[in-house]
């Protein structure tokens, strides 16, 4: 339990009991729960995506089910994404890389980045909107956000964090490697896609995770060969680029197949 409240304290803004704090040993342990803080989310954005719908109209059914996630989250993982588009978009090594993405300040590349991955999600989520039965919208925004965050724990499980500094508030989450933390993870970050195939009947959906991972395959690769690893930010990045990847795939599948 303490495990599992760390994990909602650390990856949101919601608050835990006083008795629970932000202790090294069970941040280490909390990104067994990564995913599963995906269903928290994915639930609750799920769920402004409907009634945002049912009130008003699509258009503010999307927006509306941004500002719940980035609410919750508190903009946790997209600013990760526009440190990364500033870092990777105006260093040239990896000490300047780094340098920019510990700035504080916003760039140029963090505002453009941040601005057309809000206008494709919001396209996006328009899309996931109009579908007739709600339970499915819930489901599917769950599993968005639930695999995305799968697949920047992976991140953690197979690359290696880069920075130092031992204040850096991810350097805790980087020694997570365990079999019962990917075990869980796993076990987390799949079982809305099993929800999904079972109530569907539709065995494609079991294709979203393979090519979801091939996307983090690729920003592994941009990481490994920019910086030599990972950071905090990185997969602050991942999530949202995921995010955004799942969402695109699933309406290509509802318009192809």
């Amino acid at each position: 339990m303490k495990i599992f409240i760390t994990a909602v304290m650390f990856y949101t803004r919601i608050p835990g009991p006083s008795w629970v704090d932000h202790s090294p040993e069970y941040i280490n342990k909390s990104i067994r729960y990564f995913p599963l803080i995906g269903w928290i989310i994915g639930i609750l954005s799920g769920v402004g995506l409907v009634v945002g719908h049912w009130l008003i109209s699509p258009f503010f059914a999307a927006i509306f089910c941004i500002i719940i996630s980035v609410w919750l989250t508190g903009a946790f993982h997209e600013d990760g994404f526009a440190d990364v588009c500033d870092g990777f978009g105006g260093g040239w090594t990896k000490e300047q890389i780094l340098r920019i993405m510990k700035d504080s300040r916003v760039g140029t590349y963090a505002v453009v980045g941040l601005i057309l991955l809000l206008m494709l999600k919001v396209s996006l989520l328009i899309e996931i909107a109009g579908q007739p039965e709600w339970i499915y919208i819930i489901l599917v925004v769950v599993n968005g956000h639930t695999l995305s965050r799968l697949m920047a724990a992976t991140v953690i499980f197979t690359h290696q964090y880069v920075r130092e500094d031992e204040q850096s508030k991810a350097k805790p989450v980087a020694k997570a490697y365990s079999k019962i933390n990917v075990t869980l993870a796993l076990l987390f970050g799949l079982i809305p896609t099993a929800v999904i195939v079972t109530l569907t009947n539709q065995p494609g959906w079991c294709l979203i995770p393979i090519l979801l991972y091939l996307v983090k395959v690729y920003l592994s690769i941009l990481f490994q060969r920019k910086i030599g690893g990972y950071t905090g930010d990185c997969l602050g990045a991942t999530q949202q680029i995921v995010e955004v990847a799942y969402y695109i795939i699933v309406v290509l599948l509802w318009k192809f197949i």
